[in-house]
C-alpha cells in the first residue's frame, strides 16, 4: 500500500480531513497528518492520531525528534502529498516556494505527486491574486480538485467550499492507481433500464447503480481504461472514465453489441428489463377505467448474446440477484449463458441488495465458490476484482 501525506490547514473545513484519514488508514494506508498551528484550533492532534496510528506533525523543531531532519525524513517513499483543506494562505506558501512552517516545509520538500483542495471564502477565492496561485500550482504539475459552490460557513454564497469529501476520496484513489492493470480495458454496465409504457409512465426496476460505479472506480484505482454503460441511475460517474448513456434494454443491447468487442473484460451489472413494450402509447393513457392491459415480450438475453459471441480470452461476467434459490439458480446462469464469473447477490437480506451501501455475495466460476460477508459495495468491487484476475 501507499505512504500518504495528509496536510491540513486552518479552515473551517480541517475536520472533513477526518474522514479521508479514517478511509485511506483502512484501506491499509501508511498515512501521516501534518497540521499548521492555525488548523490546530479546528481539529485536535489526538483526532487524527486515534485514526492514523501516527504522531501528527506541526512543529518544525520539535523537541522530541530533534535528533532527526523530520521534514526531510517524513517525506521520504511519500507516493501523494494532499492539502485538504488549502486555504488561501497555504496555496500562496506552496506555490511561491515559501518554507516557514511545518506543512509548507514538508511539502517543499516532497518529492511525489502533489493534490491541493481549496476552501475558503468566495471573495478571497475569487481575488486575482489566488486565482494567480492556483494556476502556478497546475503549473508546477500540482493536481488541484476545485472549489465547489454553495453556502459558505461565514454565510456569503458563491465558489469557495472544499470538494465533497467522496470527490476526494475518489481523487486520491485514482492517482495512487497502482497500474497492474494499466494494459486492460473494462467495459461496465450498471444501473436500472426503463421500459416505456406511455410518454410519461415506464417500467424499471430499483436498482441504483451502486455496485457498477464501485466497480469502475475501483478498476480505474487499478489503473485500467474504462468505459460505463449507464442506464437510469442517480449516481455521478466517476471521474477519468468513459460514459455512455442506455435508457431502455435495446439500447443498452445495441450499446454493448457496439462496443464489446474492443474490451478484455465485460461486467454486466446493470438490471436489464426482462421485458418490453411492443406498442407505446403516443400520448399519456388517461385513467378512464378500472384496469388497464399492457402486452408485455421478451427483452434480448445480453449476457447470452455476449457469452455466444465472445472474443478468445475475453473475460464476461454477470449479475445474479434472487429471491429463493439463490446459488442454484446464479450456477445454471454461469452455465447457460458461458460466462465466466457470477456475481450472486440476495435481495431479501436486511442492509443488503438494490440501493444500499452494502451487499453480501457469492462469487461464483466454474470450478469455484466464494461466499463474501456483508461489506461496502466499494470493498465488494475489490474483492471481486481479485476474482477475475484469478480466472484461468
Amino acid at each position: 500500500m501507499s505512504k500518504i501525506l495528509i496536510g491540513v490547514s486552518g479552515g473551517i473545513a480541517a475536520y472533513k480531513a477526518l474522514d479521508i484519514v479514517s478511509y485511506f488508514k483502512k484501506q491499509g494506508h501508511d498515512v501521516h497528518v501534518i497540521m499548521t498551528k492555525n488548523a490546530l484550533e479546528f481539529v485536535t492532534p489526538l483526532s487524527f492520531e486515534s485514526l492514523s496510528n501516527n504522531k501528527v506533525h506541526y512543529d518544525t523543531f520539535d523537541k522530541l525528534h530533534y535528533h532527526t531532519t523530520e521534514h526531510i525524513s517524513l517525506t521520504e517513499n511519500c507516493d501523494l502529498y494532499v492539502i485538504v483543506p488549502a486555504t488561501a494562505n497555504i496555496i500562496a506558501k506552496v506555490v511561491n516556494g515559501l518554507a516557514d512552517d511545518m506543512l509548507s516545509t514538508t511539502f517543499l520538500a516532497a518529492n511525489c505527486p502533489k493534490l491541493i483542495c481549496p476552501a475558503m471564502n468566495t471573495r478571497m477565492y475569487n481575488n486575482p491574486i489566488t486565482q494567480a496561485n492556483l494556476k502556478k500550482a497546475l503549473d508546477y504539475n500540482m493536481e488541484i480538485l476545485d472549489s465547489e459552490s454553495g453556502i459558505l460557513a461565514c454565510g456569503d454564497i458563491g465558489k469557495g467550499r472544499l470538494a465533497h469529501v467522496d470527490k476526494i476520496k475518489e481523487k486520491i484513489n485514482y492517482m495512487l492507481k497502482d497500474d497492474d492493470l494499466r494494459n486492460k480495458r473494462v467495459l461496465i454496465t450498471l444501473g436500472a433500464t426503463c421500459e416505456a409504457i406511455d410518454p410519461v409512465r415506464f417500467i424499471t426496476n430499483h436498482s441504483s447503480g451502486k455496485m457498477g460505479i464501485a466497480l469502475a472506480k475501483a478498476y480505474r484505482s487499478h489503473g485500467a481504461d474504462v468505459t460505463i454503460i449507464k442506464a437510469n441511475s442517480n449516481i455521478e460517474s466517476p471521474l477519468e472514465i468513459k460514459e455512455i448513456t442506455a435508457i431502455s434494454a435495446s439500447d443498452m443491447f445495441e450499446e454493448v453489441k457496439e462496443n464489446y468487442q474492443d474490451f478484455d473484460i465485460v461486467i454486466m451489472c446493470a438490471a436489464v428489463s426482462d421485458y418490453y413494450l411492443k406498442n407505446i402509447a403516443k400520448n399519456k393513457i388517461k385513467k378512464d377505467s378500472e384496469t388497464l392491459k399492457i402486452e408485455l415480450y421478451k427483452t434480448i438475453d445480453i449476457l447470452k448474446y455476449l457469452g455466444q459471441h465472445r472474443l478468445t480470452n475475453q473475460k464476461i461476467i454477470g449479475f445474479a440477484m434472487e429471491t429463493e434459490n439463490l446459488i442454484e439458480n446464479a450456477r445454471k446462469k454461469l452455465i447457460n449463458k458461458n460466462v465466466d464469473l457470477i456475481v450472486a447477490n440476495p435481495l431479501l437480506k436486511e442492509n443488503a441488495g438494490f440501493k444500499s451501501d452494502n451487499n453480501q455475495i457469492t462469487i461464483i466460476s466454474k470450478d469455484k465458490e466464494e461466499k463474501i460477508p456483508t461489506k461496502s459495495k466499494e470493498e465488494l468491487a475489490y474483492d471481486i476484482i481479485k476474482a477475475i484476475k484469478e480466472l484461468k
